[in-house]
């Protein structure tokens, strides 16, 4: 039997010990990462996650998520989800209930509803005032596309990655020694209406696989799309390479795929042994690690790769 394990985002510290509940009374990979997630879903403090997310220019606010079971390689997503806040639980059931992999705006929100989840008003007050900021500091109204997009340019490449670009991302490995992985977040703020990034998509922000290990990643989503950057990681590993050698691998790949909006990456994962890493383009960044045995996470830093 293996000891249950659960390595996040620094942003997940407010439901990693709900995960690791969920581990020690016997429960799978799944629903402790699912359960983790929901926690930073209902965080109103976190403006890049569930309800309290930053809205795009519209002022909606469009959730995106995933989940894969590295037992099983099945996988389940939402992307463009609006008026619900537990984007990963509905993508969970996408993965348990449907032939699909993927539902995306209405129909997603129909599939919700049909589950048995109910809407709610995902805009918080907080949220609205840092959208408001927002756009008074790209100009008045951000009138023309050739305006929006030159401002949205200028504003991704000097984010605070660290704070700014949180989406959450959950790895966990159960006693049964299968693992599952989570991504959820409510994307780029200010982004184009209808902008999907990488947490949705398994193979760029997301993968697992029981044999070999499993990737998440969070930053500019566009370039781990590009790259497929969480399944590369774990093509790494199924190559024979170290899990520090497949992190850095993946991670250097991306120096072939900068952009004019900014070239920023952070990647977790974990080898089917239970080893752990983490990366980033940025300085100082960390992410959780916790076991069963552990009374609380410990915050490690991720290994800074230079670009």
């Amino acid at each position: 039997m293996y000891a249950g394990l659960v390595i996040t985002s620094a942003n997940g510290d407010v439901g990693i010990g709900e995960s690791i509940k969920v581990l020690k009374n016997g429960g799978t990979a799944m629903d402790a990462i699912v359960a983790g997630i929901r926690m930073v879903e209902s965080n109103l403090s976190d403006h890049s996650v569930g309800r309290g997310g930053l809205p795009n220019l519209l002022g909606q606010v469009e959730l995106d998520a995933s989940v894969m079971d590295g037992q099983t390689l099945r996988a389940g997503a939402v992307a463009g989800l609006k008026n619900f806040e537990h984007p990963i639980s509905i993508a969970q059931k996408v993965m348990e209930e449907l032939p699909h992999v993927m539902l995306v705006d209405r129909g997603a929100a129909k599939f919700a509803k049909e589950m048995g989840f109910h809407p709610r008003n995902l805009l918080t007050v907080a949220a609205k005032r840092k959208w408001l900021e927002g756009l008074d500091e790209r100009g008045e109204g951000l009138q023309g596309m050739d305006k929006y997009l030159d401002n949205l340019r200028k504003y991704s490449s000097n984010l605070p990655t660290a704070k700014h670009l949180g989406t959450v991302n959950f790895i966990a490995r159960d006693r049964k020694g299968n693992i599952a992985s989570g991504v959820s977040t409510s994307g780029l703020g200010w982004k184009y209406p209808g902008r999907v990034g990488d947490s949705p998509i398994i193979g760029a922000g997301n993968f697992a696989d029981n044999r070999y290990g499993s990737a998440a990643c969070t930053g500019r989503g566009e370039l781990s799309m590009r790259a497929c950057t969480a399944r590369s990681v774990v093509m790494y590993l199924q190559s024979g390479m170290t899990l520090m050698d497949a992190g850095q691998k993946a991670m250097e790949d991306l120096k072939d795929y900068q952009d004019s909006f900014g070239t920023y990456m952070n990647i977790v994962c974990m080898d089917k042994d239970g080893e752990t890493a983490a990366f980033s383009f940025a300085e100082s960044t960390t992410y959780n690690v916790q076991n069963e045995e552990m009374d609380r996470y410990e915050e490690v830093p991720r290994k800074k790769i230079n670009i």
